[in-house]
C-alpha cells in the first residue's frame, strides 16, 4: 500500500507540473470630467471606453507542457475580450490564443497557433499593464497574429524570432492568399520589432517598433515605446514614456507620455498627446488602479467634447478599476 500510495504522489506530482490554469477578471468606473457621460465621450483608444461600471474581461489560460511539446488556450468573455478578437460576441467564451509548440532544442521553439502579437509595451490583459487604459500606439496595432513562429535564443544576452503570418488581425483564416512576415531582435530586455504585410484588404502594412526599458535603482523603472507604420504613403508614428515608481511593496505610482500622429495626404497630420497617471494598490492577488487621464490636440479616432457636448480638442476622465489574478 504505502508503494501504491508513493507512485500515485509522484504521478500527481508530475502532472501537477505540466497543467497549468492562469487568469485574471477585471471592471471598472469610468466618468468623463471635462464633458457629460452621456455624451458618448470616448478617448477613441482599445478597450475601456465606457462610462459608469463596465465589465473588462475574464480569461482563463490553461497550459499544458510535456518533455518537449505543448499547448496553450486562452479563453476570454466580456467586452475587452470580444474587441481584442474583433467579436460582436461580448458574452460567450471567445478564443483569444490557442497554440501548440515544439522545443525544438535548449535555444529553439517553434509555436503554431494564434499568439497575442510581439509589437508594442502594452498587452491585452490588463493584469500585465500598469495603466488600465491603453496606449494609441497598442490600440493601432496587430492585437493577435495567426500562424507559425521561431525563437532563437542566439546568445544569454541575444534572442531572435521570426514569423509567417495571416494579415493583420485575421486572426482565422485568410482568403486572399496574402502572408505576414515579423520579426524581433532582443538583447538584455531591448526589443527591435519588425512587421509586414500587403496592406491590403485592410492590411497593416510595414511598422518598425522599439520596446524596451531600464531599471534605475530597485524602485524607478523607465518603460519605452516607439513606433513608425506606412501602409502605402499613409499610417501613424508616435513615442511613449513609462516611468513607474515603486513606493512600498503594495502601492507604486506609473505615469504614461504619450504623442501619437498620423501622416499621409489622407490624415491631414492629426497628432494627440496622452498623459496617463495610474496608481497601483495590491492586496494578495487583487490589483486596485484608480487613474487620471487627459488627452489633448486633435481628435483622432475618439469623440472629444466639452461639457456642452460640443466638439472639443481635449478629455478628460477619471476610472478607477480592480484586476483580480489567480
Amino acid at each position: 500500500m504505502l508503494l501504491v500510495a508513493t507512485a500515485i504522489f509522484a504521478q500527481e506530482e508530475a502532472t501537477e507540473k505540466k497543467l497549468s490554469i492562469t487568469g485574471s477578471v477585471d471592471a471598472y468606473y469610468q466618468t468623463y470630467l471635462s464633458a457629460p457621460d452621456n455624451q458618448g465621450a470616448t478617448f477613441g483608444t482599445a478597450f475601456a471606453g465606457q462610462s459608469g461600471f463596465a465589465l473588462g474581461m475574464a480569461n482563463l489560460i490553461v497550459g499544458y507542457e510535456g518533455e518537449k511539446a505543448g499547448a496553450v488556450i486562452d479563453l476570454v468573455t466580456g467586452p475587452r475580450g470580444a474587441g481584442a478578437t474583433f467579436s460582436n460576441d461580448i458574452v460567450d467564451g471567445i478564443v483569444n490564443q490557442a497554440y501548440v509548440y515544439w522545443n525544438v532544442s535548449d535555444k529553439t521553439t517553434l509555436t503554431f497557433g494564434r499568439w497575442n502579437t510581439f509589437l508594442g509595451y502594452e498587452v491585452i490583459a490588463p493584469a500585465g499593464n500598469f495603466n488600465y487604459s491603453c496606449s494609441y500606439l497598442f490600440s493601432s496595432g496587430p492585437f493577435s497574429h495567426m500562424g507559425l513562429k521561431a525563437d532563437f535564443a542566439l546568445s544569454d544576452d541575444f534572442s531572435l524570432m521570426l514569423a509567417l503570418t495571416n494579415p493583420w488581425d485575421t486572426n482565422d483564416v485568410s482568403m486572399t492568399g496574402e502572408y505576414a512576415l515579423g520579426a524581433q531582435l532582443g538583447y538584455k530586455g531591448q526589443f527591435l520589432n519588425l512587421y509586414y504585410d500587403s496592406g491590403n484588404n485592410g492590411g497593416l502594412g510595414f511598422e518598425i517598433d522599439y520596446t524596451g526599458g531600464f531599471d534605475f535603482g530597485d524602485a524607478f523603472y523607465l518603460g519605452i515605446n516607439a513606433a513608425y507604420n506606412d501602409n502605402d504613403g499613409s499610417g501613424f508614428y508616435g513615442a511613449a514614456l513609462y516611468p513607474q515608481l515603486s513606493l512600498s511593496d503594495s502601492f507604486g505610482l506609473g505615469l504614461r507620455g504619450e504623442y501619437f500622429a498620423l501622416h499621409g495626404d489622407a490624415n491631414n497630420d492629426e497628432s494627440v498627446f496622452a498623459t496617463t497617471l495610474t496608481g497601483s494598490f495590491t492586496v494578495d492577488n487583487l490589483i486596485i488602479k484608480p487613474e487620471l487621464r487627459l488627452d489633448s490636440g486633435d481628435e483622432i479616432y475618439g469623440n472629444f467634447i466639452d461639457s456642452d457636448g460640443a466638439p472639443s480638442d481635449s478629455l478628460a476622465a477619471f476610472t478607477l478599476a480592480a484586476i483580480y489574478t489567480f
